[in-house]
């Protein structure tokens, strides 16, 4: 028995070890990703539950590695959190997505905001506030086309530094929302405080519905709640008929998920969903969305 165990130690330290190497590689290869342009924006759109328009998208980050293929978002955004490669990722993904919805915005009928995940990192930039005044400004967009998701977790653990800055961003004209709502420690009191404009209700909820008890009188209970401080609510992961009946019967705002489409590549997102204006089409010289 005790070589069955020594086995047993050796193969867990060989999967450590090989975990290890992983790990480091896939570091090495995150940090070439962005001057290889291996990294890309996907779109998915956000649906009102009122009359099924188009009321904006949120841009999810994806990387496509020549050898690893699609490497999970989860895979390897936890690793920049750790080594501060986030930083640099997470300036790439605000700059894409200003850029793309400023080219949107001058080719199409209005798109509405464009979401952008911000890390914990991101919001303890000291430069945070005059980054997105300059990328507002250099692409001619309003403040209110963007809209920024904080974690609910990270707001909690960072009570008062969060909640300055989120005053700051909030003066500056961008729509703020938490994300993955119902799954962090907030308090009512504080969540009173926050300058927020949109509650996110996780997935995770959205899940079971409308079948189990448990998630139906959650999502319930974070709906009412949203409604009764004036925050427009959108449902995550939302991907069937009777999940969309449930939300919008309850008063959901909003809904994003797989019912309403996958995240789509731009140029794929903009023939989906946008409707050409006017003037691009009588502008034969107008600039075609870039992939």
């Amino acid at each position: 028995s005790k070589a069955k165990g020594r086995n047993r130690v050796e193969s867990y330290t060989r999967d450590l070890t090989a975990q290890a190497s992983e790990r480091v590689a896939l570091e090495h290869e995150l940090r070439r990703a962005i001057e290889r342009n291996e990294l890309h924006l996907c779109y998915q759109p956000k649906i009102s539950l009122e009359d099924y328009s188009l009321v904006g998208a949120e841009a999810l980050i994806r990387w496509r590695h020549p050898t690893f293929g699609d490497v999970p978002r989860e895979h390897f955004i936890p690793l920049a959190e750790e080594n501060g490669m986030i930083l640099q990722i997470g300036d790439w993904v605000l700059e894409t997505a200003c850029r793309q919805m400023a080219e949107w915005h001058r080719l199409y009928e209005s798109p509405g905001p464009l979401s952008v995940n911000l890390a914990g990192a991101q919001l303890r930039q000291p430069n945070l506030l005059g980054r997105i005044e300059q990328l507002l400004k250099d692409n001619g967009l309003n403040p209110g086309f963007l809209q920024l998701e904080i974690t609910e977790n990270f707001i909690m653990s960072q009570a008062e530094e969060a909640l300055a800055v989120l005053h700051q961003l909030k003066n500056l004209g961008v729509q703020l929302a938490i994300d993955d709502f119902g799954t962090g420690y907030s308090s009512l009191s504080y969540l009173k405080r926050l300058p927020l404009d949109i509650l996110k209700i996780d997935q995770s909820f959205v899940r079971g519905l409308p079948d189990d008890p448990h998630d139906a009188a959650i999502v319930r209970a974070i709906i009412a709640l949203g409604r009764s401080m004036q925050f427009t609510v959108i449902a995550e992961g939302v991907e069937t008929q009777a999940q969309q009946q449930f939300l919008a019967y309850e008063g959901c705002s909003q809904i994003q998920g797989y019912i309403v489409s996958l995240p789509l590549p731009a140029d794929e997102f903009a023939a989906t969903f946008l409707r050409t204006t006017v003037m691009a089409f009588s502008d034969s010289t107008a600039a075609k969305p870039s992939l």
